[in-house]
C-alpha cells in the first residue's frame, strides 16, 4: 500500500521491457477493484493516469494508502500528480 509503479517498470519484471501498452490492457481488464491493485499504476511521467472506475476513485485510493501509510499526511488529502 501506498506505493506506485509505472507500466514500464511492470514489463520490465515481467521480462517485456516493450509491453507498457499490453500491461495498460490487462488491468484496464481487471474485474477485482482492489483485490488486485491496479490503481497503483502509474505513467510514466508521474501522472495518475486512466483508471476503469474512473480517475476520481483512484486518487482517492491512492490518497488514502497514502494517509495510512505515511502518518504526515491526513486522511483525505488529496494526492497531487503531474497535470492535475
Amino acid at each position: 500500500p501506498g506505493q506506485t509503479m509505472t507500466y514500464g517498470e511492470i514489463a520490465q519484471a515481467l521480462s517485456l521491457p516493450g509491453a507498457s501498452r499490453a500491461v495498460g490492457q490487462a488491468l484496464g481488464s481487471n474485474p477485482f477493484v482492489i483485490v488486485v491493485p491496479c490503481h497503483r499504476v502509474v505513467r510514466a511521467d508521474g501522472d495518475a493516469g486512466g483508471y476503469r472506475w474512473g480517475r476520481p476513485l483512484k486518487l482517492a485510493l491512492l490518497a488514502a494508502e497514502q494517509a495510512a501509510t505515511h502518518p504526515t499526511v491526513t486522511q483525505g488529502a488529496a494526492v497531487q500528480y503531474p497535470g492535475e
